[in-house]
């Protein structure tokens, strides 16, 4: 009598309903958003960020009139053919508001960029060479920090005259300063450590280790700053077209326009949307920069697991 055959079990199919199942196990996409990100206040920020970016880059296809145009009648109220009204001119507000985002948003940006790179700059060679160095350049930090923001910007700006570009210069003349005492900070913690010193034992030169070693680990708090200093820079920008030393007529400015509408206080649609815009990115930035700090701070990523559980 024949013994049984048995099956070789590596070579017996699996089971055909698994297949598909293990298939999609192995292909699928897991995507886990950081425990900070998934706050309301995230998707409020991300939301109205992304938003205001949008209408920024599409402005020529989503305003509905010429923002410089006069071809209305003044003063027109909110209504189904301007939604936002018209001018003392008889502009558009709607379309003064879209296109003031393409100037605001991008400005802020420029600023706060020019602001981490020359105080980041200097903060780090103060923290990282010390002695008089340190000194000297804190004494000048002190002396700028003296002065409120808005006054000194006022001053410069009206020292060099009204444009955008004199007040990107006065805006970065005054910002920079808490870059530099935030990095100098920083870098202080970091200069007696272990790995900065097994880096000067290696013969790296200073400007290369604070860049590869000093400038990795800093990355997340001056992240944080920076966003936290869009809205600053947003409301910086908007204040000095206000008092007509940036934007000057009849550029689609956010801050001018609330300028023309204060005039005409009567007419308060004139004001009050490009005041909502401001309001609505500065808010934003603000909601992002303390999602950030959640989560690049252990100590605050820490305190939110704490308290879903």
């Amino acid at each position: 009598m024949s013994s049984p055959i048995v099956a070789d079990p590596m070579l017996v199919p699996d089971d055909p309903s698994a297949t598909p199942r293990r298939q999609r196990n192995r292909w699928s996409l897991r995507v886990r958003v950081p425990r900070p990100w998934r706050r309301p206040l995230a998707y409020v920020g991300v939301a109205i960020i992304g938003i205001w970016a949008l209408v920024a880059i599409f402005a020529p296809l989503i305003a509905p009139f010429d923002p410089l145009a006069q071809s209305s009648p003044r003063f027109l109220a909110p209504s189904a053919a301007h939604l936002f009204g018209t001018d003392a001119v008889g502009r558009d507000v709607l379309s003064r508001v879209i296109y003031g985002a393409r100037i605001s948003l991008p400005i802020a940006v420029v600023l706060v960029a020019l602001s981490l790179l020359v105080g980041g700059t200097i903060g780090a060679i103060a923290g990282y060479v010390g002695g008089v160095v340190d000194s000297v350049l804190m004494r000048i930090v002190d002396l700028f920090f003296a002065f409120p923001s808005i006054i000194l910007a006022m001053a410069v700006s009206a020292a060099l005259g009204p444009s955008l570009l004199n007040a990107v210069f006065a805006i970065v003349a005054v910002s920079w300063p808490s870059y530099a005492r935030v990095m100098r900070s920083l870098v202080l913690t970091l200069r007696g450590s272990n790995f900065l010193a097994a880096s000067r034992l290696l013969g790296i030169s200073s400007a290369r280790a604070l860049w590869r070693e000093i400038v990795p680990n800093v990355a997340g708090p001056m992240l944080v700053l920076s966003t936290l200093e869009l809205g600053s820079a947003v409301l910086l920008l908007s204040g000095l077209s206000f008092l007509g030393l940036g934007a000057i007529p009849p550029t689609p400015e956010w801050g001018a326009m609330v300028s023309d509408g204060a005039r005409v206080f009567y007419y308060w649609w004139i004001a009050v949307f490009p005041g909502i815009a401001i309001f609505s990115v500065v808010i934003a930035f603000n909601f992002l920069g303390d999602v950030l700090r959640d989560g690049l701070d252990p100590r605050s990523s820490q305190s939110l697991a704490t308290t879903d559980r």
